[in-house]
């Protein structure tokens, strides 16, 4: 039951609580299960924890009751998302699924969601961010209406990328913001606010797997929308590419400098950063870094890292004290790129790893 605030409730414990009267055998149309899951969700709103978690005679009664009501809820959304990907036994019915997300988005039922996930047991947890990456994708009338959704509520966008600072419910609100963020609105949204700063922390997180998940989503935000990435890149390139490097590609943590380093060759090699790229080749401590990183014992590192070192050999306008930095260390250079072999034979390094060294032979002050 982990992620749970409240006291979570199996099927099991529900019946024993005497809830078998709540639940209908009948299916609900989508209409009446959109509107009956927001009748629970803000029933709880209205409940906060009963009694202050003491469980006591008086207080009995009120627990039961929201032991049912969370039942219900449990129930209400796996039904919801039968609704949208079917049942085993049958394929989900388009018309069906269109008023479903009509109905969801109308209610305002996502902010609900948003706001009480915390209380749901972890299965719910699991369910509720199937239905809501199915939701967005849904289209009404040729329309993905929760892209028009979240323009309207972005603060919920900030809910959610808040969500890592709760490791208990912090997979699934960040599962949740990368189907918000494949909506180029709500991608911009969050590019231009001050959270993106707070991923450089989050990606250090000593869990891995919340640190893999930051990691993943902070990718998201900086490739997915290109043309929107390019401008962020643009008006942010001083902090941003500074905290890039003293907090990725330096950073003591070995998966973290590698993801990085492919990130870095990933952000540069696109075609719309082109100036962005221009201007990170052009930095004396931009190249030192990479230097450092060819220096790596790890192949990984190091195949990445001369992904990005040729930009700066290929650069045709380098500054003086880049030509200088890369003149000093010639002969080692030189040898680095001799010695530098992969396993698989590959062409196209090759091809690279000798333009670099005719790059540096005809080089001079």
């Amino acid at each position: 039951m982990t992620g749970c605030l409240w006291p979570c409730v199996s099927g099991t414990n529900a019946k024993t609580a005497g809830s078998g009267g709540l639940f209908r055998s009948k299916p609900r149309s989508p209409t009446e299960l959109v509107r009956h899951m927001g009748e629970l969700l803000r029933f709880l709103s209205e409940h906060p924890e009963p009694c202050g978690g003491k469980l006591d005679g008086k207080c009995e009664q009120k627990v039961i009751r929201l032991f049912m009501h969370m039942e219900d809820l449990s129930k209400t959304i796996r039904e919801t998302k039968f609704t949208l990907y079917g049942n085993g036994d049958a394929e989900p019915n388009a018309e069906a699924c269109t008023q479903l997300t009509k109905e969801f988005f109308k209610e305002n039922t996502l902010r609900l969601i948003i706001l009480y996930l915390s209380h749901m047991d972890l299965e719910t947890q699991k369910d509720v961010t199937q239905v809501i990456a199915n939701l967005q994708r849904q289209k009404v009338d040729s329309r993905i209406i929760a892209s028009d959704y979240l323009e309207v509520n972005q603060y919920l966008l900030d809910t959610l990328v808040c969500g890592y600072d709760n490791t208990d419910i912090a997979i699934h609100y960040s599962s949740m913001l990368r189907d918000c963020i494949r909506h180029q609105v709500a991608a911009r949204y969050v590019l231009s606010s001050q959270h993106m700063k707070k991923f450089f922390d989050y990606i250090q997180f000593p869990d891995f797997n919340l640190a893999s998940d930051a990691f993943k989503t902070f990718k998201e935000l900086l490739t997915r929308h290109k043309s929107t990435a390019a401008e962020f890149y643009t008006k942010n390139y001083d902090w941003f590419f500074s905290e890039f490097n003293s907090k990725l590609l330096q950073s003591s943590n070995y998966i973290i400098r590698r993801q990085s380093i492919q990130l870095l060759g990933d952000i540069l090699l696109e075609r719309l950063n082109s100036s962005v790229m221009v201007s990170y080749v052009s930095s004396k401590e931009n190249l030192i870094v990479l230097m450092n990183l060819l220096r790596e014992q790890s192949k990984a590192i190091q195949i990445e890292a001369f992904r990005v070192f040729k930009l700066f050999t290929a650069n045709q306008n380098k500054p003086r004290e880049i030509v200088s930095i890369l003149l000093t260390n010639k002969t080692k250079i030189l040898r680095f790129l001799k010695d530098f072999t992969i396993e698989k034979e590959d062409r196209l390094l090759e091809s690279d790893k000798e333009q670099v060294s005719m790059d540096i032979l005809a080089m001079e002050l």
